[in-house]
Order: C-alpha cells, then structure tokens, then sequence
C-alpha cells in the first residue's frame, strides 16, 4: 500500500466527461488498496474567464477580492470530482483550503504556501476516503482566501505530497512525459524515463511548460518524488505504477537507477527548451562609473521585474559602455517606462527595445563533467547562420537570445546537434 497524491490539470476536468474519466483514474489507483489524495485545477478556460469578470467589474480591483472570485474554478471541480466518485461507489469528499487547511502569506494573487496541517487529511486518507483538494488556493493568518499565481495547482499538489509525507505525486498533465523538446517542433523528441530535479527547474524556468517552476523548486526541497502521465488514456489503462510516464527525482535516485541499469539511453545533454515570452532591452553610452549599473537593475527590482540575461561591454576610450538586457515581454512597457523616468540619473543615451526575440536553453546534468557542450551549440547555430544575441549559463543550462523568426530552426537544429532525436 502506498500513500499518493494526483494531480489533475484545467484539460483534464474540462466538462463532466472528462471529470468522469478522471475518476475512473481515480477508482483505479484507490482499489490497489492506496491512500489516495487529490488536488484539481479549474476547468480549461475558467480561470481566464473569471479575471476577465474582475477586470470588468474594477479595473483596479482589490487583490483580495480577486482571489475569493478566482479560486471558485478549483472550488466547482473539486466538488464535482467528489461527487462523481461518489456516484461510483467511492468514499470521497472535498476538502477546500482554508478546510485543510492550506496556510499562506498573505500576497494576493501570487501567494507563498507556508504550512500545511495535515492531520486531519492523514487520518481521512487512512480511512479510506479519497481526499479531493482545490488546488491554487490556500488561506492567510486571518482567514482571508488566497491564490498561489497562475500554475499554482502543480505547486498545491507537491505541497500537500510534501505535507501528508507521500510516497509520490502524479501530475496528470495533457502529455505523457517530460520530452527532451516540444513534439510540436519537433517530431523525433523522446520522452525521457527520469529528469532530476535540477534539469527540470531549468527546463521549467526557460520554456518548458510541463510544470510549473515553484512546484519543482518545492519538490528538489522537499524531495517529493514527481511523475508526469497523461490523463487522456483508456478507462481501462492500468494504473499510474504501470504508466510509463517520466519521473523526477534526485541526482541520488537518478544515480542509483543508471548504476542498476535501469536508465542505459541517459544523454549528456537532457532537453532543449524555447521561450518567446522575452524582450531585449539595451542601453546606450551608460557611463562607465561604480553605480551606475545598480542605477539600472535597482528600479527594476524595486517594481519586481525580473532581469535574465545582462551584458555589458567593454568600456571604450570615452568611459561609456552599452548595456544589454532581458525582462519578461509582459513588463517590457513597465520597465521602458521606469528606465525614460530615470534617464538623467542613470545617464544614457539611447533605450532600444525588441520583443521579437528567443531564449533557447539546452539543459542537462551531463555539462558537469564534460567539455564542448557550448562550442557544440554555438557551432551548430552558426552553421546554419542563426545569429546569437546574448549567452546566460549556469552549471547545467547554456541559454542563447535569438531572432524570434528562427526559434524552431533553432530547436531542431540543435536537437540533432546532441543527437537526441528518437531512433526511428
């Protein structure tokens, strides 16, 4: 027997036959005799369409009160899974988050998961009832409701895994694994049997979509054993354990499996990730003095705009240097505006911004311990006259700035630069 939490996304509950298949899912893992947990986003489209009541009501609307209207999407399909499995002969009931409860700071609309109590949760599931928890929601210190920030259920379910001490959480996801590209691009991607936490914070941090960044960062902390399945199978596919989805766990796990033999196909280069939702902002003849790039990047901070890439040239003869830049393309008018307001005090020439560009990422624990990973990347790139733009790097992620018209160029070419294509 085994404790599991399952996660199940806004695609997956998206009308009540696909909440019925969901249940059958549910059904299934439960009569193996498991304790059996389950967090639930809102249904596809939902929660876009409750923002837009917000904004429709008050522009400038109080973020506490956007949370009690938003958090009602998670609050209908968790009632409604309930419901279904009772209908199937299941012992379940909802358990909403100021019930569990789910304990937050009080950051409305991107709230902090700060403490879960679990053992009323613990003891239901040692029962035998099937927990069903509206995700992406939590409580403040005085009972006001909360929201986790778009994405958030992810972070609920590894959260409530971490709490109730499980053995693994499933997300079930509209694909069935973590691939070592988008198959949308292209189509030889294979799907990859374990990712460690580290590769998949990267991956989820430059594009990939599969997860959210904050529940794998909760995950690697709390080391929550994550794997992600799909929910659109069979209602008589075998259960989550016979699944072949993609696990994630720690660089111990990952090792203990490879030395077993259970993980012979392991690359050195892990997946490729895209994301376009950059902008490049770069300023002129800044003067090249102490302080006068924290002129630059503190406003930004202080506004809570995310700075990625930075270069700063070399200072010519005249003491004044360029300074490039990235920021997320929806705070590009934000922080154009903050930087023309402290023109003079920062002291450049020129803000020259572009939002038609890419960050493409490889990533991989492998760059570790070999050499060649970048020369591989940049040679690849250049052979087929994609012009790189601005470079970032961390111990296992080389990321590029590209033209935004050559992104899947970019993604196949270097997929098949590290031979990842899927054997044919």
């Amino acid at each position: 027997m085994a404790r599991i939490v399952m996660k199940f996304g806004g695609t997956s509950m998206a009308g009540t036959e696909r909440i019925r298949r969901v249940a059958n899912i549910v059904r299934a893992q439960a009569a193996k005799g498991d304790e059996v947990a389950v967090v639930v986003s809102a249904m596809a489209g939902e929660t876009d369409r409750l923002v837009n009541f917000c904004r429709e009501a008050n522009a400038l609307y109080d973020p506490a009160e956007y949370d009690v209207v938003v958090a009602s999407g998670e609050q209908v399909t968790s009632g409604l899974l309930a419901l279904t499995l009772q209908a199937m002969g299941c012992r379940a009931r909802s358990w909403l988050g100021w019930q569990v409860p789910i304990k937050t700071d009080d950051a409305h609309a991107k709230a902090r998961i700060e403490e879960i109590d679990a053992p009323a949760l613990i003891a239901a599931m040692q029962s035998g009832q099937i927990a069903v928890i509206p995700g992406f929601q939590g409580v403040t210190p005085d009972g006001r409701v909360t929201t986790l920030g778009r994405g958030g259920s992810d972070t609920s379910a590894v959260a409530v895994a971490a709490a109730v001490k499980a053995d693994r959480c499933d997300i079930y996801t509209d694909v069935d694994g973590v691939y070592t590209t988008d198959p949308r691009i292209v189509a030889k991607a294979r799907k990859l049997k374990n990712v460690t936490y580290e590769e998949m914070l990267e991956l989820a941090s430059v594009g990939s979509k599969v997860l959210q960044t904050r529940s794998v960062s909760l995950a690697m902390k709390e080391k929550v054993r994550v794997q992600v399945l799909s929910s659109f199978v069979d209602e008589n596919a075998p259960d989550a354990d016979s699944l072949p989805g993609t696990m994630i766990v720690s660089d111990e796990e990952l090792a203990k499996i490879s030395q077993e033999g259970l993980d012979m196909e392991r690359q050195l280069i892990t997946g490729i990730a895209a994301d376009k939702n950059e902008a490049k902002i770069t300023l002129t003849r800044v003067a090249d003095r102490p302080g006068a790039v924290a002129a630059i990047f503190g406003p930004l901070a202080a506004a809570s705009i995310n700075v990625d890439m930075i270069i700063q040239n070399i200072a010519k003869d005249k003491g004044e240097t360029d300074v490039t830049f990235t920021v997320p393309k929806a705070d590009l008018l934000r922080a154009q505006t903050l930087l023309e307001e402290r023109k003079e005090a920062i002291g450049y020439f020129r803000l020259i911004a572009d939002d038609k560009v890419a960050k493409i990422s490889v990533v991989g624990v492998g760059m570790r311990s070999h050499a060649g990973v970048a020369a591989t990347m940049f040679k690849a790139l250049a052979d087929r006259g994609i012009n790189v733009q601005a470079i970032s790097t961390s111990e296992i992620k080389i990321s590029v700035l590209i033209d935004a018209d050559e992104t899947e160029l970019a993604v196949r070419v270097l997929h098949s630069a590290y031979e990842l294509d899927a054997a044919a």
